[in-house]
């Protein structure tokens, strides 16, 4: 029922009842019709055989056949077609009389015995009602008043009895349909009064469970459905209050929130307007440090040059002290103007890395020997360990590298009062192009509390405020690095504890160069060779240890002074003995007694010192020591030492040829600049046979068409015709359309690399160029010559440079010039007298607030200064130069222009020249 629907339910919960009842009383009715007419023929039948009986008494017993006759005839006349047959028996049960022979009499010839003479027997056959009744004899004595003369029998027809019976089941059949039509339609007028208002009802619910007025449900219902009505009006009309009630609360609460939309928009304008201001103010701030680090350069670069100048005049004990005070001091206040300055630059986002190849080893150890006499002066001991898995030749910033290590360094030998400091670097490999460093710096000092590291790395923090006090410094050393580790992709980290020390651990980045020149140290000298080593602090001992059994000699390591005489015992003398100081106020003479030991065991005998002290180390050569080295150990000035005596006995093996077979290439170098054309034609002249040049495009276009070349060098920005304009006609020439094009810039950002790549150059080169840049480029597009990857570039030796200042790096001038110091030193010059000229036109370029002008002026002196060895005035041209091609104005930049118009100034002051416009 639950399947069913409500007016299929009263459909047959009202038929179902009516058709059984229906049926039931039908086929009582009809049973009883039927047993009743087959009743009803009995008794007729009896009726009209007992007075036939009594009729045919008096003929049969006077065997009065024709009254018999007449007798039969007229009830069988009378009562057809109900009388089939009568027949009358003698009491011989033999026919007498029939009135109506048919085929099937012979069976009813078969006369029955009655039970009582006076009574009828019933019998049936087929579809006729067969009576039987005694005739008595009315001759009969008194004593046998029942005797019987005969029997007569009637047959009667059933047919009209069946048809009676079915009349009476059509009937009853009739009625029961009838009553069945009526009870269909009273139940559909009934499901009709449930279903059509409970439709309404429903139809009225979904309209309420929409939120729309049930209007077809007004009119008034029967019963309990009124009821129902009423409940559902009353649920609609509570409803539409509640709608109402919460539209007012939705009217409320939408216009509370346009209020405090409205309330939120001018807080966001005003936190706009003070993140303007904030901007504003910071960047008034970075203008302002930039200035002011302007204006205090220009004094302390002064005072620190004069107190140079003073150093070479004759000075008496006292004024040297004084100039010592004066440059530390100077040199002090230009280390914190220059912290300040690159925590603004964090703080702005400006601070960008460089990506040059370096050499590790060598960038650690120039930072060592700076700090090392400051911890000589504390006899600590300082020890570095670069695990030999660590790659040599990276790619990345080996300044801020630099930066990062000598802070960390310098804290821990600034807090460090008795024992050592240590660093170990070691690496892990990436992937094929890039290599992670894992660098400690550890110390036996002070310690830091635990509440106390978190401040370690916020600005203008100390652990301690008396340490400000004690020890001095800014705070921002550790948030500066811990910023530049994370531009390097990396992370810092510290353990310490009070008392015992601590331990800063960070890692950075590094690509893997693709190509690299490497200079072997003679370390092939020292293979095989018999090296007594002795040191007695654990950390110096390993580092060493580890960079003598990478050069292959046969090392025999002692800890203690006994082993040192036991291993001094033996039968056979050691090639090497390397001594390491141990440090404390009884130095010099412990230093003589190792020496008295060693000497006598070792042909050469050498001294790793904590000291720089000059007079220490005459005193110890003098005791009989071949060589003295200041502590940590520079790995190739360590080298150098052991292997001297070995290669002066071997000269075959170690003198270097200098002399190499030019290249069978043609080449074109094109550059309107002509400090970089002169230097680019010098590197060049002694690798290739033959080389033409030209000042511009146009030229270079010209050229081409006449000659065919194997590599040309273009520089970018160029009068006439730039160089990307000279490419796409040089490739067009049908003599140059297959010659590699190499882009010579000063600096390209990333989008323009794509770019000249794009319209047709094979490759790029940055400035400043030098014979291993120029080498690698050969070899790339020379990879069949023999001569190109034998080639072999050598250092060449260091010479005094020519004036001492902060701006010159005179190793890397000599680098970029190919070794030739004639032509460093050219190069320089032509630098040096462009100056006057690059200030006015600078100054002219500013005051007119000439963009253009100014970064054509700034492109060009940025790559004069690629080939010069000044990396300060390359790295402040080439930043202003990136800012302006980003669209940068000349007011935004206007801070970096003045502190390079201040080092053009103090460099013409170092070299002795006047200026030609002031700063």
């Amino acid at each position: 029922m639950n399947r069913l629907g409500l007016r299929d339910s009263v459909l047959i919960l009202t038929l179902v009842p009516t058709v059984v009842i229906g049926l039931l009383l039908g086929g009582y009715f009809t049973i009883n019709r039927y047993l009743e007419l087959d009743e009803f023929l009995i008794e007729q039948g009896n009726t009209i055989i007992e007075p036939l009986s009594i009729a045919l008494e008096n003929p049969l017993a006077n065997n009065d056949q024709g009254a018999l006759e007449r007798i039969a005839r007229h009830i069988h006349n009378k009562h057809s077609p109900l009388i089939k047959s009568v027949a009358i028996f003698d009491s011989n049960d033999e026919l007498v009389l029939a009135s109506n022979l048919h085929r099937e009499f012979a069976r009813l010839t078969q006369v029955p015995t009655l039970d009582n003479k006076t009574s009828s027997k019933t019998t049936r056959e087929g579809d006729f009602l067969v009576i039987y009744h005694g005739i008595l004899d009315p001759n009969a004595p008194s004593h046998q008043p029942f005797k019987t003369n005969g029997i007569v029998m009637v047959q009667f027809n059933r047919q009209v009895a069946v048809v009676e019976q079915q009349k009476a089941v059509l009937i009853s059949a009739a009625v029961i349909l009838l009553a069945i039509g009526f009870a269909v339609v009273i139940s559909i007028r009934l499901s009709r009064m449930i279903t059509q208002p409970l439709s309404r009802l429903v139809q009225a619910t979904q309209e309420v469970a929409h939120g729309k007025e049930a209007d077809n449900i007004q009119k008034p219902m029967q019963g309990e459905l009124e009821q129902l009505r009423q409940g559902l009006l009353h649920i609609n009309q509570h409803m539409a209050e509640e709608k109402d009630e919460m539209q007012r609360h939705i009217d409320q609460a939408t216009a509370d929130y346009q209020e405090t939309l409205e309330q939120y928009e001018m807080q966001n304008i005003q936190l706009n307007i003070a993140k303007r201001d904030a901007l504003a103010a910071n960047q008034v701030k970075s203008d302002f440090l930039a200035k002011m680090s302007h204006e205090l350069r220009t004094p302390l670069n002064g005072v620190i040059g004069f107190a140079r100048q003073l150093y070479k005049t004759p000075l008496n004990k006292n004024q040297k002290d004084y100039l010592d005070t004066i440059e530390l001091s100077a040199n002090s206040l230009l280390t914190i103007i220059s912290d300040i300055l690159d925590f603004s630059k964090l703080e702005a986002g400006a601070m960008e890395l460089e990506s040059i190849q370096f050499q590790i080893r060598d960038a650690v150890n120039e930072v060592l020997t700076l700090l090392a006499p400051g911890a000589h002066e504390k006899n600590l001991e300082l020890s570095i360990h670069v695990n030999p898995n660590v790659p040599d030749h990276l790619v990345g910033d080996p300044t801020r590298f630099r930066q990062i290590l000598t802070n960390l360094v310098s804290n821990a030998i600034k807090f460090t009062e008795h024992g050592e400091v240590n660093i170990d670097i070691s690496s892990r490999l990436l992937n094929d192009e890039r290599v992670s460093l894992l660098i400690s710096v550890k110390d036996t000092g002070v310690g830091i509390a635990m509440d106390k590291q978190d401040t370690l790395f916020t600005p203008f923090a100390q652990a301690d405020s008396s340490i400000t006090r004690k020890f001095g410094g800014t705070g921002l050393g550790l948030i500066i690095t811990k910023h530049l580790v994370e531009a390097m992709g990396g992370r810092i980290t510290l353990n310490s504890a009070p008392g015992k020390g601590t331990c800063f651990t960070f890692n950075a980045v590094f690509k893997v160069p693709e190509h690299h020149f490497e200079l072997d140290l003679p370390c092939a000298s020292l293979v095989n060779k018999r090296v007594l080593y002795f040191e007695q602090n654990e950390h110096s001992y390993m580092a060493t240890s580890s960079i003598l059994a990478a050069w292959g000699v046969h090392l025999t390591g002692c800890r203690t002074i006994e082993e040192l005489e036991q291993a001094a015992s033996n039968a056979f003398n050691y090639d090497i003995c390397v001594l390491g100081d141990p440090g404390g106020a009884e130095s010099m003479a412990r230093m003589k007694q190792l020496i008295a030991i060693a000497r006598q065991c070792s042909d050469y005998l050498y001294l790793l010192l904590n000291t720089v002290s000059h007079n220490m180390r005459e005193a110890l050569v003098g005791s009989g020591a071949d060589g003295c080295l200041s502590k940590p150990i520079n790995h190739r000035k360590f080298c150098e030492m052991l292997a001297a005596p070995f290669r002066l006995d071997h000269p075959t093996i170690h003198t270097h040829d200098h002399h190499t077979t030019r290249l069978p290439l043609k080449a074109l170098v094109v550059d309107d600049n002509d400090a970089n054309l002169k230097l680019i034609c010098a590197l060049l002249e002694e690798q290739v046979e033959s080389l033409d040049t030209a000042h511009n495009g146009a030229q270079a276009v010209e050229v081409c068409k006449s000659h065919r070349y194997d590599l040309i060098f273009m520089d970018i920005q160029m009068p006439i015709m730039d160089g990307i304009t000279a490419c796409k006609l040089i490739l067009e020439s049908s003599l140059n359309e297959d010659t590699p094009i190499i882009a010579v810039t000063a600096h390209a950002l990333d989008g323009e690399k794509e770019q000249l790549k794009h319209v047709g150059f094979a490759s790029y080169l940055t400035k400043p160029l030098d014979e291993d840049m120029l080498s690698d480029a050969l070899l790339h597009y020379a990879p069949n010559d023999k001569l190109a990857r034998e080639r072999v570039s050598a250092k060449p030796p260091l010479s005094e440079p020519p004036f001492i200042s902060d701006s010159l790096n005179w190793e890397l001038a000599l680098q970029r010039a190919g070794g030739k110091e004639d032509l460093a030193q050219e190069m320089l010059n032509m630098l040096l007298l462009s100056i006057p000229e690059t200030l006015n036109l600078i100054e002219e370029a500013m005051a007119k607030g000439d963009h253009e002008r100014l970064l054509s002026i700034i492109h060009k002196f940025h790559g004069a200064c690629c080939y010069t060895g000044v990396p300060k005035l390359k790295k402040l041209a080439e930043l202003i130069e990136t800012a302006m091609k980003e669209k940068a104005s000349i007011n935004d930049i206007e801070p970096e222009l003045l502190e390079l118009q201040d080092e053009l100034s103090n460099l013409m002051a170092d070299a002795g020249l006047e200026k030609s416009s002031s700063s």
